[in-house]
């Protein structure tokens, strides 16, 4: 018999991972306490962006396969439970609150029938999971509980799901793993290495890739305030390194840092969760990386000061790009509007423009100035920061739009647009990193 699944917490990763289960055949139900957006997504409808996933999610809903529910009662007949809600950063320190990863293990307890099993896909601190199974085993001892992280790339979600790279399953007992192996079969058959580990290191991975990942991109950031220090060009130097093998060519994009909802937080949870064990010395080296990383913010703002004045309250800045990233719409911890509502304090008169994230944008920081237009939140400025690279900024022309400004100044906080296109158009580009 086919087994059936059901997916606790339908935000992001819970949203996708229930619409690319679906799509795989199973019958799936996602549970969410949040009313309105259960109902946007019975409707087919997502509450946030990412690419073809709103598709996907509109096509498996007329399968009769995927239906969303407020009750957690209506998945007591699920054979597979995935915990898919967040972890934030607690507001009082650097740790994970894990609030909402026990209130669903607790909620979900009483409707588990025998054999069932629960599966953590959060990111949460090492330790979390042999907490949730002991917490089972009082609560619902006819059921199991296993750890598979999830590697999502915002914009690459469905992808990431469906092709990823490789699959990580934290398992106490040969039965939990082959109930795993039978959900991602379809995966396992393209050739994804099937990677089986203990509950603790299956926590680990996702955090240590994440760490690597902010390590690599704090890294060329640092390297980029040294080019800039000694007349170096940082793109070059990234360039050639990435060309060893060992070190690859990936995350090697010097510019204005990382955020997002996951690196930030994980990183600074994985030090206090690190500082919990006695091992905070192992992690030492994250607080620095950490710091290389909110520098990176502060080093446009500089540049603008340096260029424009230490007062700048009678300076228009138009901002290209809100997003942490592109082909997203999330805000969260997002380098360039950290900057654009530090350039609003200093007194600027800042315009803000993004393809997809103006809304959740205005919800976080409704006092910045938005346009639904890029030739709109240009018009009259002294200098354009693009901290985003949105394909359609790299495609602008800058001589129909050295026409709107009031001075031709760019600062390229991505290092991805073509200086030389807008040097010929009569621009001076400053770029992170580069001193020519």
């Amino acid at each position: 018999m086919a087994l059936k699944l059901s997916v606790i917490g339908c935000g992001y990763l819970g949203a996708t991972h229930a619409a690319c289960m679906s799509s795989l055949g199973f019958e799936v139900i996602g549970i969410d306490t949040d009313a309105n957006k259960v109902a946007m997504l019975n409707r087919g409808e997502l509450p946030f962006y990412e690419p073809g996933l709103d598709s996907l999610l509109a096509s498996e809903m007329t399968t009769g396969r995927l239906s969303f529910s407020t009750e957690f009662s209506d998945a007591a007949d699920a054979d597979v439970h995935f915990i898919c809600v967040g972890t934030p950063q607690s507001k009082d320190g650097l740790a994970a609150d894990l609030t909402y990863v026990k209130s669903s293990v607790t909620a979900i307890a009483p409707h588990l029938k025998a054999g069932a099993l629960v599966v953590g896909k959060s990111t949460v601190p090492v330790g979390t999971a042999h907490m949730l199974r002991e917490q089972l085993a009082q609560s619902a001892p006819q059921a199991d509980l296993a750890w598979n992280p999830e590697f999502l790339r915002e914009g690459f979600a469905v992808e990431d799901t469906l092709r990823p790279n490789r699959l990580v399953v934290g398992v106490v007992n040969d039965r939990a793993e082959a109930i795993l192996k039978d959900v991602y079969k379809p995966i396992i058959d393209l050739g994804t290495p099937w990677i089986r580990a203990d509950l603790p290191t299956a926590e680990l991975v996702k955090v240590a890739a994440n760490s690597f990942l902010a390590t690599k991109i704090s890294f060329i950031n640092a390297m980029a305030e040294i080019c800039e220090a000694a007349g170096g060009d940082v793109t070059v130097l990234a360039k050639a390194i990435g060309y060893d093998p060992r070190i690859g060519s990936r995350f090697l994009q010097a510019g204005i840092g990382f955020g997002g909802g996951c690196l930030p937080k994980d990183i600074r949870a994985f030090m206090a969760r690190a500082q919990e064990l006695g091992a905070n010395q192992a992690l030492e080296f994250l607080r620095e990386i950490d710091a290389i990383n909110l520098r990176a913010r502060q080093r446009v703002i500089d540049v603008v000061r340096a260029d424009l004045s230490e007062d700048l309250t009678q300076y228009k800045i138009a901002v290209l790009g809100a997003t942490f990233k592109p082909d997203s719409d999330d805000v969260r911890d997002s380098p360039a509007l950290d900057i654009a509502v530090q350039l609003n304090a200093a007194g600027a008169k800042v315009v803000v423009h993004d393809p997809k994230g103006i809304e959740p944008a205005r919800k976080r920081f409704p006092d910045l100035d938005y346009r639904e237009s890029v030739l709109d939140a240009v018009k009259d400025v002294d200098v354009i920061l693009h901290l985003t690279e949105w394909k359609e900024y790299r495609e602008l022309d800058p001589y129909a739009i050295g026409t709107l400004v009031k001075s031709k100044f760019l600062i390229d906080g991505r290092n991805m647009l073509d200086r030389e296109k807008w040097r010929q158009a009569g621009w001076r580009v400053h770029a992170l990193g580069r001193t020519d």
